[in-house]
């Protein structure tokens, strides 16, 4: 019968803890078996709230002044790994639900890091990599150029990033356990387009016609399986921009690939707990210990709709009340249900070579006309505010963020359900600094031999204020543009105007802002850039520090697997697994091909270090790469300045927060309507009196939450603001007014038990004096059906 079909078929009639021991035994013989696979590695995940100001603070991604945020659609997390050898190398890759990585988040990272464990860990063996969601707070790099629209440095959201990266290493560090690491790749065919296609096609034919198609299409994963307790977790490299929110949504989101990370981590708590209550059959009592989802916890009754309401009927709205922080925290529903035995399952959706993939797979159109962009420019009619991308779900960009998330969700599941090839090998890495504005590239000739060119001064072309077809610019800016305007040149000269030398060097780029010799107040733009390769057994990661166009991106991996597979070490020969992590330990904008750089949109406009940009980071990747397997050192370079006490910030603090007379922080504005019965796949609206959500992050907490009615007593939580089906929305009554409301909505999933729910708010308010206090409040009850 086996040990699961004896507990199936004979446990009814044993006691709670014998059952219970017969499952530990269970599990400890199934994952003997596994163990015995010989782990290589030790491996440790870890994973942290990073969600920052979710009021006032603009967006980071579009440049948008006016995309300021004003609640949440999910939070935001920090995602770590770490890989070690025994008794030798380790590593540790981090992936931020954040737009890009920072300089300065990542010098001050390291110093928290040596403070705690000396030089175990340095910017030789770290990377920090953002997914490139358009949709979290700004303000937290430290050149001018990306801080302008954030008005300065916002030290809320800067904080809030190191903190998270800071605990999620913390959390790997300390869960280092032995395991083995399994990799799989797999085409994904409906998650991406090419946004600059005539840029595209002016690479060479021959080297296109390698390739199927026009954006890369491969998924590589990573499934981490520990040798005590199974699969702790999953890091995967995808190529799509995290643009399926547009450049007016104000709610903090991770985007598709945020989405799809929250997705899978869901899906295996389920599924993991469902394996064993399904070999079980635990009674109703057992649920209390079932992990993440609350549609789970609380058996279907059936009860009839008369008696739900009856229920409802019993607990009307309460007034707002003070309450703890730790009440926010403690009724979140993934920190209130996880398993504290176990370890958390991790998994990340981690960005690649981006630069001119996009999510909008519908294709560009015209919002006046419905046709379709010019081929050339994006523009309509001449003009490029009115031609926008497409989503799967168009108009509805939520929609279209989750179809992308879910495709990228499902592409992973199936990976990481077949992911079969173990890693085996060293843990190495090689890290170096190098000044971009001005590095010498060592070119082939068209006949033979060699030439030596140089990269420029950080500088932005005329295109670069055009946008792309996922958040288009403004004023009459276009993309393909190596002309400018008479114009804008005069406006640029008033800022700063361009050397000769600069033209020259950028040519045939129109520079309309000269950033890398821009250096008022402080730098506008970097010089110095990291490059890095990490290495786990057959796998490699190039980490750089920008968005590579998909052409640029197949050149550079190319131009690493050469070197690793000839370089007569025989470690590697043809399996070799090579990743882009992109945006990764700082942020440099763009990186196209030399033939993209001519046509001059977008992409080409923002590559800053001018036309040999791609060939500085073959040459010098190839350098590390040999150095890798030579088992050589490599320079450090030059370092990064650290530009922390030199920031500026203008953005307003709160002053105070406030009510009308009568009213109390937390009380409900709107309540559902009496005797409510909604459906699955319903809304539910209910607005609090609120207070700024500036005064408390609730990092690790949640300003809403849906609790569903147990035992006809006891409120439990059942889905909070980390849950893609709840939206936080917060507004102030005027610009300068200190009362201010939020309202949540619940799309309530057909996954939803069926009973008796409510909704609570969370929040904090602050006084004249400068204290902060906290308060609660809930809605009436109300049914779900």
């Amino acid at each position: 019968m086996g040990i699961l079909g004896f507990l199936r078929n004979g446990h009814r009639h044993w006691p709670s803890a014998t059952i219970h021991f017969l499952v530990f035994l269970t599990f400890l013989l199934h994952n003997i078996g596994g163990s015995l696979s010989a782990s290589n590695y030790l491996i440790g995940l870890g994973s942290y709230d990073i969600t920052g100001p979710a009021a006032d603070v603009n967006m980071m991604g579009y440049a948008n002044s006016e995309q300021t945020a004003s609640g949440v659609h999910f939070r935001l997390r920090a995602r770590s790994f770490i890989v070690a050898e025994p008794q030798g190398n380790r590593l540790v890759f981090v992936n931020l639900d954040a737009c890009m990585a920072s300089q300065i988040v990542s010098i001050k990272v390291l110093e928290r890091l040596k403070a705690r464990y000396g030089d175990l860990y340095t910017e030789k063996n770290v990377a920090i990599s953002g997914i490139h969601t358009h949709a979290g707070p700004g303000g937290y790099l430290q050149y001018v150029v990306y801080i302008v629209t954030s008005l300065g440095f916002v030290r809320q959201s800067f904080g809030v990033i190191v903190d998270g990266i800071e605990k999620s290493i913390v959390q790997a560090h300390e869960s280092l356990h032995p395991g083995s690491i399994f990799v799989n790749k797999g085409e994904l065919f409906d998650a991406g387009v090419n946004r600059s296609p005539s840029a595209y096609l002016n690479n060479p034919a021959g080297e296109r016609a390698k390739y199927k198609y026009d954006v890369d299409k491969e998924m590589t994963l990573l499934k981490f399986v520990d040798d005590a307790w199974g699969a702790v977790g999953s890091f995967n490299w995808f190529a799509t921009h995290g643009t399926s929110m547009s450049r007016t949504n104000s709610l903090i989101s991770g985007d598709n690939k945020g989405t799809a990370a929250r997705f899978m981590e869901d899906w295996f708590e389920q599924k993991d707990f469902q394996q064993g209550f399904d070999a079980l059959h635990f009674n109703n009592s057992d649920t209390d210990r079932i992990p993440r989802r609350v549609s789970n916890i609380v058996p279907n009754h059936n009860e009839n709709r008369s008696e739900l309401m009856r229920l409802a009927n019993n607990f009307q709205f309460s007034q707002g009340q003070p309450a703890t922080r730790f009440l926010s925290l403690a009724s979140r529903v993934r920190n209130a249900l996880s398993q504290a035995d176990r370890p958390q399952f991790v998994s990340a959706f981690c960005q690649s070579n981006c630069g001119d993939v996009s999510p909008n797979v519908l294709g560009a159109y015209c919002i006046d006309t419905g046709l379709r962009c010019d081929f050339s420019h994006s523009t309509c009619n001449g003009k490029n505010e009115l031609c926008y991308g497409r989503g799967p779900g168009y108009p509805d960009e939520f929609e279209s963020t989750r179809i992308i998330g879910e495709r990228q969700f499902k592409k992973a599941v199936e990976l990481f359900d077949k992911a079969t090839e173990q890693l085996k090998g060293k843990v190495e890495y090689r890290h170096s600094y190098l000044n971009f504005s001005n590095l010498e590239v060592t070119l082939p000739k068209a006949g033979r031999g060699h030439e030596v060119a140089k990269t420029c001064p950080a500088a932005l072309g005329f295109a670069f204020a055009a946008g792309t077809t996922d958040g288009p610019g403004a004023f009459d800016f276009k993309q393909g543009d190596n002309k400018g305007n008479a114009f804008w040149r005069l406006v640029r000269n008033l800022i700063k105007t361009p050397s000769q030398e600069q033209i020259k060097c950028q040519n045939p780029k129109p520079i309309l802002l000269d950033t890398g010799e821009m250096k008022a107040p402080y730098d506008w733009a970097p010089s110095i850039l990291p490059v890095q390769i990490l290495r786990i057994g057959q796998l490699v990661i190039l980490s750089v520090p920008g968005e590579f166009t998909t052409m640029a991106g197949r050149r550079l991996r190319d131009a690493v697997k050469t070197v690793l597979t000839s370089g007569g070490s025989g470690e590697f020969d043809n399996n070799v697994h090579i990743v882009i992590s992109g945006l990764t330990n700082t942020y440099s904008q763009y990186v196209t091909t030399f033939e993209e750089y001519q046509v001059q949109r977008y992409e080409g406009a923002s590559t800053l270090y001018g036309p040999h940009t791609l060939d500085a980071y073959c040459q010098e990747f190839k350098k590390l790469a040999a150095a890798l397997i030579r088992g050589q050192t490599v320079e450090p370079g030059p370092q990064p300045p650290n530009l922390l006490d030199k920031q500026i910030s203008l953005l307003p603090p709160v002053v105070v927060d406030g009510t009308p007379p009568g009213v109390n922080f937390g009380d409900v504005k709107t309540d559902v309507p009496p005797n409510s019965t909604f459906k699955k796949g319903g809304i539910v609206t209910v607005t609090f009196w609120s207070a700024c959500p500036r005064n408390d992050l609730m990092t690790e907490g949640t300003f809403a939450l849906v609790e569903i009615l147990r035992d006809q007593k006891t409120w439990t939580p059942a889905y909070d603001d980390d849950d893609f089906c709840l939206r936080f929305k917060w507004s102030r009554f005027a610009k300068l007014s200190p009362q201010s409301h939020a309202t949540i909505e619940w799309r309530i999933p057909a996954s939803a038990t069926s009973g008796v729910y409510r909704i609570s708010h969370f929040g904090a308010s602050k006084s004249l004096l400068g204290s902060i206090h906290h308060f609660k409040g809930s809605s009436s009850a109300f049914v779900v059906a």
